[in-house]
């Protein structure tokens, strides 16, 4: 497992509407890397406001449909859940994810 991987969860969050959604790991490398039994995720959806925390991805990353990485709704995912892996996040749109996560944080 490595931070930009996206994996289909199913369940990921009890308050989410579908069954499955897309999240991308966040976590910091050290951290998934250690035994500690969860990870900070960012989910996935298709409707998307172009918000400076949301990260435009599609096709180029293994998606059917437009959607955007939400860095303002994060959730801790128990590793066991990441199993369906689907892509991996290139450096440029990490780069991206890293700018809105810092921005939802209120990070300087």
């Amino acid at each position: 497992m490595k931070r930009g991987d996206f994996y289909r969860v199913h369940k990921g969050d009890k308050y989410d509407p579908k069954d499955y959604r897309v999240y991308l790991v966040v976590s910091r490398q050290l951290l998934i890397d250690t035994q500690f039994n969860s990870v900070i995720c960012a989910p996935v959806h298709t409707k998307y406001e172009n918000l400076p925390t949301q990260v435009d991805v599609g096709a180029d990353e293994g998606f059917k449909h437009d959607s955007a990485i939400y860095c303002d709704y994060l959730a801790s995912i128990p590793k066991h859940l990441l199993t369906n892996f689907v892509s991996h996040l290139s450096n440029d749109k990490m780069q991206e994810v890293n700018t809105a996560l810092r921005i939802a944080l209120a990070v300087e």
